[in-house]
């Protein structure tokens, strides 16, 4: 499996990249994941392929910070990372200012949870840049989003939301090859809706681009096993091998060895005669 960067292409013999996750904010839902530096090396050094970096918490109920802000929180943490490793970095924001000053720190991936929505230059800014882009769903924002969970069909809805945004991406110059989708478990979704995303991952846009999943220590995964967040990383585990297996190709977590170990077991067992991805 590849992903193409501006400069380079990275690869895993695993079923999954894994991304880890790193954020540079004081309110993030699960303590565990807030830190600078450090907190990235440590998961470079347990085998994360992709280290995702945020300065402004999404977590249902949070509030937006500033451009400056998330600035200030996320740019040395990349610079520090950049002095010992050349990991390849995503950015968790929605701005282009942000995203801008990122990459001039060494960012190399765009993971904007408003899918080019929000900031009107974000899609031309990541298509001069060459980066990839994550695009994810979400109903409303994060102090309003839990309020509407509610769908017909939440797969139809939200297969045909990434697939508008992946062509506004193209309209835009952003190459097919750089997009990534994320259906947005916990944003604006209920534990039926997050369950029929997880368990149809792969279908998202026809298989047609990479599809990521955040399911880490989520609401959903506390609903699923009635464990708090600190106790849900075995639920997070199940239901992250049953997404890869369901087609996606990344996944984003708070503890990268457990999810190492989980796919390098299905890597095995999918050479081994279990089945076929």
């Amino acid at each position: 499996m590849e992903l193409r960067l501006a400069d380079r292409i990275i690869t895993t013999e695993r079923p999954a990249f894994v991304m880890g996750i790193v954020n540079a904010t004081p309110d993030s839902f699960y303590s565990e994941s807030r830190g600078g530096a450090d907190r990235a090396l440590s998961l470079v050094d347990e085998g994360a392929d992709i280290i995702d970096i945020g300065g402004e918490s999404t977590r249902p109920g949070s509030e937006y910070v500033s451009a400056e802000e998330e600035i200030e929180r996320i740019v040395p943490v990349i610079e520090a990372v950049r002095k010992k490793s050349s990991v390849p970095i995503s950015v968790d924001t929605r701005k282009c200012e942000v995203m801008k000053a990122a990459r001039k720190a060494g960012a190399d991936i765009l993971n904007d949870v408003s899918a080019l929505e929000d900031d009107s230059l974000m899609a031309s800014y990541a298509a001069s840049e060459k980066i990839p882009v994550v695009l994810m769903h979400k109903r409303g924002i994060p102090s309003t989003m839990q309020e509407k969970t509610s769908y017909k069909d939440v797969f139809a809805d939200v297969n045909a939301y990434l697939s508008s945004r992946a062509r506004y991406a193209v309209s835009n110059g952003i190459s097919p090859e750089k997009i990534i989708v994320d259906p947005g478990v916990g944003f604006g979704k209920g534990l039926r809706e997050n369950a029929a995303l997880i368990a149809r991952a792969g279908s998202l846009c026809g298989g047609k681009y990479p599809v990521l999943m955040a399911l880490s220590m989520k609401t959903c995964i506390g609903q699923m096993t009635g464990k708090d967040t600190e106790d849900r990383l075995i639920g997070t585990v199940a239901a992250n091998l049953l997404s890869v297996v369901k087609g996606a190709s990344l996944v984003r977590v708070h503890d990268v060895g457990s999810c190492i170990e989980s796919l390098d077991v299905l890597k095995c067992l999918l050479e081994n005669g279990f089945g076929e991805m």
